[in-house]
């Protein structure tokens, strides 16, 4: 029996499709398919599937993690990216987490929350 898997994906909502792939791709990510309610976005070796979906308690209650390798730098990245004030989206700082995780938060324009950090050298 072979069981190997290759990848797996989130379907995340997005409220107005132009808009959420525009914040994607000012965040740095690359839109490389798009149909007129799916858009396959990735950055370098990670992806997701946006999706023309809106409920928002779905929405809204809707996280996704992303592990990188310097919170700091990604937060820096966002904050010059300008989205805080374009899409008007909620921004936290990066902090140490109790988990072991040092991340911050940043919440899309349909309400997505990302946690993005890195592991704490222990």
């Amino acid at each position: 029996m072979k069981l190997d898997t290759i990848e797996i994906k989130a379907f995340v909502p997005a409220r107005e499709l132009a808009e959420s792939m525009a914040f994607y791709e000012a965040l740095g990510f690359e839109v490389t398919l798009e149909s007129d309610d799916l858009a396959y976005v990735r950055f370098g070796a990670t992806s997701f599937l946006l999706s023309q979906f809106y409920n928002p308690e779905h929405a809204n209650n809707f996280v996704m993690h992303m592990l990188v390798s310097n919170a700091d730098d990604w937060h820096r990245n966002v904050e010059a990216s300008g989205v805080v004030t374009k899409f008007s989206v909620r921004l936290s700082p990066p902090d140490d987490r109790p988990w072991g995780i040092r991340d911050f938060t940043l919440i899309d324009p349909t309400g997505v929350l990302w946690r993005i950090g890195h592991v704490i050298s222990g």
